[in-house]
């Protein structure tokens, strides 16, 4: 698997997502990292991810961060509402996603990445 194949959507915040990239530097792989808080996804990008991970963009977000953002109550948002905030504010996506020829997960805990990985040689 050559590094180019290897995409990590990265915010260098977050402990998880630091300790994710140091899994994928240790098989010897220097993704592509994405700094989704600097370079945010656009939307065909963002339902990209979600189709891809197959996740639902509820199990993307942020809850927390939507109340530190005082957004209100998510709850009663629908998928396109949450789809449209996260587009606005970035920070709402849950972090860091991979993506590699093997799939795509949502990287928490940060052994999860080991799934789409190839075996250490």
């Amino acid at each position: 698997m050559s590094s180019t194949d290897v995409t990590i959507y990265h915010n260098p915040a977050c402990g998880n997502s630091r300790n994710t990239l140091a899994l994928i530097r240790e098989r010897g792989i220097e993704p592509q990292v994405i700094e989704y808080l600097k370079t945010p996804p656009d939307r065909k990008t963002l339902l990209d991810l979600l189709k891809k991970t197959k996740l639902t963009a509820r199990e993307l977000l942020r809850e927390k961060e939507v109340e530190k953002l005082g957004l209100g109550d998510s709850s009663q948002w629908s998928d396109a509402q949450i789809v449209e905030q996260m587009l606005e504010h970035p920070i709402l996506m849950n972090r860091p996603i991979v993506i590699t020829p093997l799939g795509a997960v949502l990287s928490r805990p940060p052994e999860t990445v080991l799934k789409i990985l190839p075996p250490k040689a």
